[in-house]
């Protein structure tokens, strides 16, 4: 299975060059130190900055930069800081290419549920209900499954719904999914070591198979 960071390197090599994207809270900030060197793109945070770069060392840390989940960041070359009004304007006016967001559940007929627990306080849903509606593709990095061992691809979502039919990729420690525009999960790799018994087995969703599906290249961090 793959770790978190396996999962944003998996995911950066989605990203194509002069794409802006949006990383939502936890695994998806992780995929700013895995994107290629030979890309240009500009990561934007909803807390008004425009050029995210790689994650800081201990030595280069900037108490007063954050994302949107209040980890210190850097910045890189040609950045600007604005207003977090201005931020949500660039996500609901169409500019973001791609979000990557973290979720509690998705379902087959990509609903994600990705902001509030059966228990515990809670801030509220957040940026990311701006994100699921607008137009930029949106992929999930999230574990297969709950720390229970029950599925988070589900035929419906159980928990507090942030978006209808808005997922397009899925990304988890077992596989990379799409959503079908029928529903269903269609698998396209497995991550190394996988089998095909185990994700079936971990899916309660409907599970699309066609044909052989690849083994993804294995990954030297983790």
């Amino acid at each position: 299975m793959l770790s978190k960071t396996q999962i944003a390197q998996r995911i950066a090599k989605e990203i194509k060059n002069g794409q802006y994207i949006n990383l939502g809270i936890g695994i998806p900030t992780l995929v700013a130190n895995h994107i290629p060197d030979h890309l240009q793109v500009v990561l934007q945070s909803e807390n008004g900055l425009l050029g995210i770069g790689p994650f800081p060392k201990s030595d280069n840390t900037d108490p007063d930069l954050v994302n949107a989940g209040k980890e210190t960041i850097t910045m890189v070359k040609g950045s600007s800081l604005f207003d977090s009004a201005e931020a949500f304007a660039m996500i609901r006016g169409g500019h973001i290419d791609i979000a990557i967001l973290g979720a509690l559940e998705v379902s087959e007929n990509g609903d994600i549920s990705n902001w509030k627990i059966s228990s515990g306080l809670i801030k509220g849903v957040g940026g990311a209900l701006d994100l699921v509606a607008s137009e930029a593709r949106l992929f999930v990095a999230m574990h297969h499954c709950h720390k229970d061992g029950s599925s988070k691809l589900l035929k419906d979502c159980k928990l507090p719904i942030t978006g209808v039919k808005c997922v397009h990729k899925i990304f988890t420690d077992l596989g990379v999914f799409s959503i079908l525009p029928e529903g269903g999960f269609k698998l396209l790799e497995r991550a190394p070591g996988v089998t095909l018994e185990e994700i079936k087995s971990k899916t309660e969703g409907k599970l699309v198979i066609k044909g052989e599906i690849p083994e993804m290249e294995s990954f030297d961090l983790g």
